[in-house]
Parts: C-alpha cells; structure tokens; sequence
C-alpha cells in the first residue's frame, strides 16, 4: 500500500474510465481464479542511468506521477480498476518541446482501485499467469519521436517494454511545460498477448467469450517531471 503522501497525489480517474471503453491491461480476473505461480514484491532493480547535470532533462517525480489501468472481460464487463508507479525516469526538452525521454515503472506498484496490494487479484496479476513480477519487476517505456498535433497536444511513438519483451506503441498525450515543470498525460491502448501475457485471451485459448478476458488494456499515464 503507498503511503499517504502518494494517495494525496493520485488523481481522480473516474471521468477517464468513463472514457475508456493503454494496454488491455492484463489485468481483469476473477479473485477466485487457482494462482499457478508466486506473487513476491522486493524492490526493483534499476539499470537505468539518468543523465544528472544536463540541463535539457528533467527528472521525473515519482512521488506526484501515476499511471492508472483498466482491464474487463471479453464482453466488456467486471472491470478492474488500478495504479502503477514509476520508480525512476526523465524527460528531455529541446527548444522549448519534448524530444524524448525514458520512465521505468515498478510494477511490484501495482495496486487495485478499491483493496490497493494486498489482495488476490493483485497476487494473481503479478505472477506468471500475468506479468510474472517476480521475473520482470520493471517494465520501461522509452520516448522515440515526438509530433506536434495542435498546441500543447502531441502524438508520442515510443518502445514499451514488458516481460522484458519491446514492441512500438503510439499515443496521443497533452504535455505542458511551464519553466522548470513539466505535466504530461496520456491515454494508451495496448494489446497484452504481445507481451505474452495470455492468460484467459481468446487467441492462445478455445473459450467461450463469457469466460475470456479482453486482449485490451488501457492505461492512462500522468508524468510530473522537474529540474
């Protein structure tokens, strides 16, 4: 469970979730589902070097930043709701725009909307059923190009890493950079089973669609970065 400074932080998602119809995120299943591995939360362990002293990044607060995510069933129904929190990152700003950047995610973070951590959905989405956190506790994803669309809004393509598997994603986000602030949020969509997470998808087992889980996860990610 985060403590109390972080719950302060966390903003209020329900409009976006009403929205949401950025990963189907793997993450809806029944708490009653049998768990075939060993949920374990440690600390994660970080390779990423952040480029200190240089003044085109800024570096992300993982206190004040949050990535929330929705997953349902095939049929749209039983969402899950919860958060995810970055444990390291930064952002690079070039003449007054973003141009790239890398945010690590903790995903032994991972917490359900309403029971935060320790429950058993929670259990079940960090083992090797889902994300296997044990074996990848830090998914990454890493700003490649970054286009204008209208104002402070832009179209991010990045590389996202899960299971230690990366593929391209692209996805609209409002980034406002105010001196040594910078707020950026945005909306993905992802689809699981190509971070090989496959428990209960449609594509890898003949289930019928009540007992499937979607492929779609969607995350709405809110970065809060500072010199």
């Amino acid at each position: 469970m985060k403590n109390k400074t972080r719950d302060q932080h966390t903003p209020d998602y329900r409009p976006l979730l009403t929205y949401l119809a950025i990963i189907a995120a793997p993450w809806l299943i029944s708490c009653n589902e049998p768990m075939t591995g060993k949920a374990k939360t440690s600390a994660p362990v970080s390779t990423l070097s952040l480029h200190e002293g240089d003044e085109r990044y800024y570096k992300v607060d993982t206190r004040e930043s949050v990535i929330g995510w929705k997953g349902s069933s095939l049929m749209g129904t039983n969402d899950h709701n919860g958060y995810l929190y970055p444990s390291k990152g930064e952002l690079k700003i070039e003449n007054g725009q973003l141009t790239g950047g890398v945010i690590e995610i903790d995903m032994n973070s991972m917490e359900d909307k309403d029971h935060k951590s320790d429950n058993k959905l929670i259990a079940h989405l960090k083992n090797a059923d889902f994300f296997d956190v044990e074996k990848f506790p830090i998914s990454e994803i890493t700003i490649t190009k970054v286009t204008p669309t209208s104002g402070q809004d832009k179209q991010v393509t990045g590389d996202l890493t899960i299971k230690g598997i990366t593929h391209p994603v692209t996805f609209p986000a409002h980034i406002n950079i105010a001196g040594k602030l910078i707020k950026a949020t945005g909306q993905l969509v992802i689809d699981r089973s190509k971070w090989d997470v496959r428990y209960k998808s449609q594509k890898f087992y003949d289930l019928v669609a009540k007992q499937a889980i979607s492929d779609s996860i969607w995350y709405h990610i809110s970065i809060v970065a500072k010199k």
